[in-house]
Order: structure tokens, then C-alpha cells, then sequence
């Protein structure tokens, strides 16, 4: 009885024993000598224990740069060029051959006799013609000059011409006139105007206006 139980307790201690050393199996080194090996000796080496030391992380903040604020450059304004008035064309006609009937003031007669053409002026200004006329023939020819209304008459009629009539006649110098006459016949001095020019030069000129006779 004694040895069972003797045998029983040595079972139990090898149990342990090789439960303790890790698991290994019967047969091998250690196997039934009831005792671990010291560190060095027998059966191995001893287990290393690698210990991992964690690298620190290092965190680099890349500064964030401030944003610099510049204020935006105001607009160039804008230089407006006042435009140059343009010059005002000369009071007188250049096409008007007389200077007195330009200059005058008021209403003005102007005959050119070369060219056959007259004109009625206003302040220097053209305001009619120029027209066809056609002036005294040779033998009576028209006065040249600078003149002033006389009279006016509706319907003349001419003494020296038998009563000849003279239409819308605007007379300037004694005897001669503006009047409704032939544009194809000379005058005896007057000068011959178209039925509706005549009437024009008579419904305008005043009398006191200028009338200059250029040659």
C-alpha cells in the first residue's frame, strides 16, 4: 500500500514538472529528471526576452503662413477730353463777291454783273440766290457801286418806255430797279429778274437796304 501511494505522488510530480517547462514532450532531454535546468547549463538556451522600445513620433507643424492682406489698387479714373468746339464757318459768303452787302447789318442786295447772278443776304448770311439776272446793255449799262433802296412799286410802269411795265420793281438807283424783265434781252440799266425772283427781292428789300453792283 505504502508503494502505491509512493508511486502515486512520484506520478504526480512529473506531471507538473513537465506542465511547468513548457510543454515538452516526453523522451527528450529533460524528460523524467524532475528538475528545470538552469539558466546556461543542460538543456538549452535560456528564452530572450526582446523588449520593443517604441520610437517616439515626432509631429512637425509646417506653420501655416498668414496670408497677408494688401488692398486692392483703385481703378485709374478715367481722363474725359472736353471736345474742342468746332469753329464757326466766316459771316461772309465766300461765294459773294460784295463786301458792303456782307457787311451790312441788316438786309442786302448783291449783283454780279460778269457772272449774271444776284443775291439776297441777311446779317452776311445768304438767304437767297444766287439767281439769274441779266443787267443793261452796253450802250446803258448798270451802275456799279454800293446803293440803298429807294422805293418800291408793285407795278411800275415805265414813262420812258412807252408804259412798258415793271413788275415787283425795287429801285436803287433813279431810274434802275430790280423788276420782272426778259433773261434773255438786255435792260436799258435795270436788271432783269424771273417772275418769282423778283417777287422774292421785292417781298424782302426795305427800303434803306444795301444794294452793291459789283462790275
Amino acid at each position: 500500500m505504502k508503494r502505491l501511494l509512493a508511486g502515486a505522488a512520484a506520478l504526480a510530480t512529473a506531471f507538473v514538472l513537465a506542465a511547468c517547462s513548457g510543454g515538452a514532450a516526453s523522451g527528450g532531454p529533460n524528460a523524467g529528471g524532475g528538475a528545470v535546468a538552469a539558466a546556461g547549463t543542460g538543456g538549452g538556451a535560456p528564452a530572450t526576452t526582446s523588449s520593443t522600445t517604441p520610437t517616439p513620433t515626432t509631429t512637425s507643424e509646417t506653420p501655416t503662413p498668414t496670408p497677408t492682406s494688401s488692398k486692392p489698387k483703385p481703378k485709374p479714373t478715367p481722363t474725359s477730353t472736353t471736345p474742342k468746339p468746332k469753329p464757326k464757318p466766316p459771316a461772309n459768303n465766300p461765294d459773294v463777291p460784295c463786301a458792303a452787302a456782307a457787311a451790312a447789318a441788316g438786309t442786302a442786295a448783291c449783283v454780279d454783273i460778269s457772272a449774271h447772278q444776284a443775291w439776297i443776304l441777311q446779317g452776311g448770311k445768304v438767304v437767297y440766290g444766287p439767281v439769274k439776272m441779266l443787267p443793261g446793255r452796253p450802250s446803258n449799262p448798270t451802275p456799279t457801286g454800293t446803293f440803298r433802296v429807294l422805293s418800291k412799286e408793285k407795278m411800275h410802269l415805265s414813262n420812258e418806255f412807252d408804259n412798258a411795265e415793271m413788275p415787283n420793281s425795287v429801285f436803287f438807283y433813279p431810274g434802275d430797279a430790280f423788276h420782272t424783265g426778259s433773261l434773255s434781252v438786255y435792260s436799258h440799266g435795270c436788271i432783269h429778274l424771273s417772275a418769282s425772283a423778283s417777287l422774292k427781292f421785292f417781298n424782302t428789300l426795305h427800303v434803306g437796304d444795301v444794294v452793291q453792283v459789283v462790275p
